[in-house]
């Protein structure tokens, strides 16, 4: 079974369309990019896109390569105090001289529908997760869309990164499923996967995954983004390992299109509830 994230994707995106018009809100996402990072540059792009489709405004700011991280706090700040703006996404990656980690715990909480900030991760972890980050949310989305139940299931994620790795653990033990994280120190990861029913991977590494290292009852979600002789391709052998596997994600078409419908629920979600704010 192939896992169509486009198709789940365009279904959600048009269901939020209708919601957003009967709520009476007009949610406002924020982005701030420092840069002229071709791929963050598109991916900014897409999300407006997003945005467009499905009625909520969004504003863009652009600042320069060599901006300092006191300019972007300064651009965070300004977008934090803005009740007209309701989400801040700061495209990641910053530029090698701003700190990032000051970037992220400057954004609102409540605004902060990258879930990226100590806060929301926090919740995360403790169970009860207000924001979580746009991937490995629209992943779990995918595996009940699809009736893929993680409880009582093993669910091996291959990497350890605060935007997938971590929180889709989190989020995999939330749902009951009993996880093994994997990265670059783990011995013999192919042993790990054989035995998994539900493997994630954020490895990075294309084509690293291959048909000898998953069973035959393996769900097989593929977040990795490579690029090889101009293709785009997983860090799954997607070609072979499809014809093994009983279910599992292509790439592109796959959590990609779920990152960004995910995004623009997390915007609407924040919307309501600052609407929702008692006034003193």
């Amino acid at each position: 079974m192939i896992i169509d994230g486009k198709r789940v994707s365009e279904k959600r995106l048009e269901l939020l369309k209708e919601e957003i018009d009967e709520s009476g809100l007009y949610p406002r996402l924020a982005t701030v990019i420092a840069g002229d990072n071709p791929a963050s540059l598109l991916y900014v792009q897409m999300k407006h896109r997003a945005c467009e489709r499905v009625h909520i405004g969004s504003i863009s700011v652009t600042l320069p390569g060599d901006s300092t991280t006191a300019k972007v706090l300064e651009t965070v700040d300004r977008l934090n105090k803005d009740p007209d703006i309701n989400g801040i996404l700061v495209q990641l990656p910053l530029p090698s001289g701003v700190e990032t980690e000051k970037i992220i715990e400057a954004i609102l909480p409540e605004k902060d529908v990258d879930g990226f900030h100590p806060f929301n991760l926090g919740k995360l972890l403790g169970g009860y997760p207000t924001f979580a980050p746009c991937t490995p949310l629209g992943v779990m989305t995918l595996l009940k869309e699809y009736n893929i139940d993680p409880a009582g299931k093993r669910a091996v994620v291959i990497g350890r990164s605060i935007d997938v790795g971590r929180p889709m653990a989190a989020l995999l033990i939330n749902a009951d499923a009993t996880v093994t994280v994997c990265h670059s120190r783990t011995k013999d990861l192919a042993s790990e996967l054989k035995r998994a029913d539900i493997i994630v991977s954020g490895i990075g590494k294309a084509r690293f995954i291959t048909a000898d290292m998953v069973n035959e009852n393996a769900v097989v979600i593929d977040v990795g983004i490579n690029h090889v002789d101009g293709k785009l391709c997983g860090d799954v052998d997607f070609a072979a390992v499809s014809e093994k596997v009983a279910a599992i994600t292509p790439v592109p078409g796959g959590v990609g299109p779920m990152t960004i419908a995910t995004l623009m629920e997390n915007t609407f979600k924040a919307a309501k509830m600052q609407s929702c704010r008692t006034v003193p």
